[in-house]
C-alpha cells in the first residue's frame, strides 16, 4: 500500500498539515531551532531550580514546602540583613543620644541617621495631629514655619518633645490662659472690646470705639503674658497676637471663643514612650522642616 503524498501549498511550496478552515490551509512550518533550544534549555533550568531551590509545596494536608539542596531562604536573608542594620544603627543611635544635639548637624552620618529616624518616628507618632511634613491643622501648630510658642532651637524643640505641654510630667511646659468669660472674670461687653482690640492689632478691621475701650482692658488682663506690644512671650508660651499665625483661628468669633474659655490643649510627653535617641532624632527632623532656629 502506498503512503499518502503530502500536499504542497502552491503559493509557498510548503507542506500543509491537511487542516483547512474556510478555504485557508494550515502550513506545516517547523519551529525555528533557536526557539526549540530555548524551550529545552528552560526545561533543564526549571528542573535544576526545583532541585536546588525551595519550589514545591507539600502534599495536600501537609504544611511547608521542599527546601531545596541549597536551602536558600529569602526570609532568613531579610532577617539577617535587618539584624545587621539594627546593629549598625544601634551604634549610631548610642552616639546620637550621647552627643550634643547641635553637634549632630556637623556629623554627616549622624545627621542623616537622625533625619531618617526622625521622619519615620514623626509619621508614626506626630503626623496624626501636626500633619504630614508638619503642615499643622486647626488646633495643632504648624511646625514647618518659623513661628514658635516655646522657641525653635534644637534644645527647645527637644525639651518640648520630651516633656510635652501641660502633660503629666513635673517639668512639662505649662501656660494657662484664664477663662475670662466662663469663670466670669470679665463681662461679655468687655470681652467683645478685647476681641476688637486684638483684631485691630493683627491688621484686621475693627470697631475704633471698641479698640479704644479694649486697650486698657488688654494692658490690665493680658499684657503680663502677651506683652504690651502683643508680641508674646516664649518663656510663658504666650503667642504673638500681631501676626496672622493662629492655632485655632484669628477671626472675631474664634477670638471671642478663645477669650471666653481657652482650650489649653495638651501635648503628650514622649520621654516615657520613646528612647532618647528617637526623641533627639525627632527634634532634628522637626528643626529641618524649615522653621528651626
Amino acid at each position: 500500500m502506498t503512503g499518502h503524498s503530502p500536499e504542497i501549498d502552491p503559493h509557498t511550496g510548503v507542506e500543509t498539515t491537511g487542516h483547512e478552515w474556510d478555504g485557508i490551509k494550515e502550513l506545516n512550518n517547523p519551529l525555528p531551532r533557536w526557539w526549540r533550544f530555548i524551550f529545552w534549555a528552560s526545561v533543564v533550568v526549571a528542573i535544576g531550580y526545583w532541585i536546588l531551590m525551595p519550589a514545591w509545596p507539600a502534599l495536600p494536608g501537609l504544611q511547608g514546602h521542599t527546601i531545596g539542596v541549597l536551602q536558600q531562604s529569602d526570609r532568613a536573608d531579610v532577617a539577617a540583613d535587618t539584624a545587621a542594620m539594627r546593629q549598625d544603627r544601634s551604634v549610631l543611635s548610642a552616639r546620637l543620644a550621647a552627643v550634643d544635639a547641635s553637634s549632630i548637624l556637623r556629623d554627616h552620618d549622624l545627621s542623616q541617621l537622625a533625619l531618617s529616624l526622625g521622619e519615620s518616628a514623626f509619621g508614626d507618632n506626630c503626623a496624626t495631629c501636626h500633619g504630614a511634613g508638619g503642615r499643622g491643622a486647626k488646633g495643632f501648630p504648624r511646625l514647618a514655619d518659623d513661628v514658635w510658642l516655646w522657641g525653635g532651637t534644637l534644645e527647645d524643640i527637644e525639651r518640648t518633645i520630651r516633656l510635652g505641654i501641660r502633660s503629666n510630667q513635673t517639668d512639662t511646659r505649662t501656660s494657662e490662659m484664664p477663662a475670662f468669660g466662663r469663670d466670669e472674670l470679665l463681662p461679655q461687653d468687655q470681652i467683645n472690646d478685647l476681641v476688637q482690640y486684638v483684631l485691630q492689632k493683627s491688621g484686621q478691621r475693627a470697631d475704633p470705639a471698641a479698640v479704644v475701650r479694649g486697650q486698657p482692658l488688654f494692658e490690665t488682663n493680658c499684657a503680663s503674658c502677651h506683652g504690651v506690644d502683643l508680641h508674646g512671650d516664649r518663656s510663658k508660651g504666650a503667642p504673638n497676637l500681631t501676626d496672622k499665625d493662629w492655632i485655632y483661628g484669628g477671626d472675631a468669633a474664634t477670638l471671642r471663643r478663645t477669650i471666653y474659655g481657652p482650650r489649653n490643649g495638651v501635648m503628650p510627653a514622649w520621654v516615657e514612650r520613646l528612647d532618647p535617641a528617637t526623641v533627639r532624632a525627632l527634634a532634628i527632623y522637626v528643626h529641618s522642616l524649615g522653621g528651626g532656629e
